[in-house]
């Protein structure tokens, strides 16, 4: 599996909450690091922390950037039952086939602070 379809694989688990397909995206001793709250899991504690959050999901897959040890992507996942958007960029070091070290930052999608559309700076993206 091409790094392409394996980050898309990756984000569809994700969004499905597979939790016996994600565990095999992982070395046994895998780390995952969440850097905007400061935590850092092992494998089971990530899969925990995933697959037993309430709610639907869907994911896609905004960007590839493969490394040479891994690759980099940027996702987008939903709640299906509020509509709520996340944005999540991914750092993949890998271990031949499998994840030795995941480090995610996560944003909630929303408008722009008040003060900046007060100045009225930027503009939309889509």
């Amino acid at each position: 599996m091409n790094k392409f379809q394996y980050a898309h694989r990756f984000w569809q688990a994700i969004a499905a909450q597979e939790r016996e397909a994600l565990r095999a995206f992982f070395c046994p001793d895998g780390r995952i690091r969440w850097h905007c709250t400061n935590e850092e899991f092992s494998v089971e504690e990530f899969l925990c922390a995933n697959c037993d959050y309430p709610g639907q999901w869907e994911g896609s897959v905004e960007r590839i950037l493969p490394t040479e040890d891994g690759m980099v992507t940027v996702a987008q996942v939903r709640d299906v039952e509020t509509g709520s958007t996340f944005h999540a960029v991914s750092f993949f070091q890998m271990e031949g086939e499998r994840i030795r070290l995941l480090e995610e930052y996560w944003a909630d999608d929303g408008p722009p602070p008040s003060w900046r559309q007060a100045l009225k700076l930027g503009r939309p993206i889509k």
